[in-house]
């Protein structure tokens, strides 16, 4: 079983920035993706970014350019730093992890990302961006 701990959300104006973060536990395998995804009120769970292992990542197109995904050096903590928030950042933040698997190749990422639901999820943090 694997633990997910999520921090660091809060509320903030638009245009502001936050770091989440992720803290994983319990039984980790030699391969595995961890990320983020979001769930705003009325709205179904998008994804937002993740990252495996090898550093390979993929971020919604609605986030590029402002928000980074990335790992600490044991790669147990995964960090999503938001910059250039909007009101639409606003919702429920949550870790997820997948074991055994990887970020194979972009499309396989971009299908992770958009369509499959890690095995474990984190309680979740809420962000929200008022404008």
């Amino acid at each position: 079983q694997v633990h997910l701990v999520e921090s660091g959300g809060g509320s903030v104006q638009a245009g502001g920035s936050l770091t989440l973060s992720c803290a994983a536990s319990g039984y980790m395998t030699p391969r595995y993706y961890m990320g983020w995804f979001r769930q705003a009120p009325g709205k179904e769970r998008e994804g937002v970014a993740l990252i495996d292992v090898k550093n390979k990542t993929v971020l919604a197109d609605s986030v590029l350019g402002r928000f980074t995904i990335s790992f600490d050096n044991a790669k147990t903590t995964v960090f999503l730093q938001m910059n250039s928030l909007k009101p639409e950042d606003t919702a429920m933040y949550y870790c997820a992890a997948e074991m055994g698997s990887l970020l194979f190749s972009d499309a396989d990422a971009r299908r992770k990302l958009e369509r499959d639901l890690p095995a474990h999820w984190g309680r979740g943090t809420q962000v929200t961006v008022s404008s």
